[in-house]
């Protein structure tokens, strides 16, 4: 069976946290690769400002190049209508019957996935790897993993990774005020911002 894993987010813009923890799930899970995944309309984010899902898309795939087992999946960039991830993932596991998937979530989202749309489609279509990380303890997240074990008969496992105190919010704030963003984003990622003048 393929292991694939999907690090989706609205990714404006992508940045280096992003990218690690992609990383990290790819190697200490074995992935054979992690798909990219932009979100097309983000209905959890109608009260911000989003940019372009072809902004975006051009982003991430600048952040991923050279990258042999990263790949920029378009799926949910598609859909005109809200995007929800189970209906992605049910497309996906319908399109590779022989793939498992695995759905790299930060700890927020860990705590978050049941106010979701469908959370018990979503867990009966992948596992989930949820790094320990943001104002979690391990013993929060295991006392989580455990109720949704029991709730939804997920299959969730702790994904260890560096902490980076990065976020696509506090870019788009330093970008605003003129700082540089050079140690959050891939220098290919920060001259298209620069060249498009994002977030200004």
């Amino acid at each position: 069976m393929k292991k694939t894993g999907i690090m989706g987010g609205t990714f404006n813009p992508i940045h280096n946290g992003h990218l690690a923890l992609a990383q990290s799930a790819l190697e200490q899970f074995a992935l054979d690769e992690v798909l990219f995944m932009p979100c097309g309309v983000p209905y959890m984010k109608a009260d911000q400002h989003v940019e372009d899902g072809q902004i975006r898309a051009e982003m991430t795939a600048l952040a991923i190049e050279g990258r042999p087992h990263f790949r920029l999946s378009l799926i949910e960039l598609e859909q005109e209508s809200n995007t929800y991830t189970y209906q992605t993932l049910e497309r996906l596991k319908s399109e590779n019957p022989e793939t498992v998937y695995y759905f790299i979530a930060g700890a927020d989202s860990l705590f978050h996935m049941t106010k979701w749309a469908r959370p018990e489609r979503i867990f009966a279509d992948c596992r989930v790897l949820a790094a320990v990380r943001d104002d979690k303890t391990t013993e929060d997240m295991e006392a989580q993993i455990r109720f949704l074990e029991q709730q939804y008969s997920a299959k969730i496992h702790l994904l260890q990774t560096e902490t980076m105190d990065i976020s696509s919010s506090g870019i788009r704030r330093k970008v605003a005020a003129g700082e540089s963003i050079a140690d959050m984003v891939p220098e290919t990622v920060r001259i298209y911002i620069e060249r498009k003048r994002l977030y200004r």
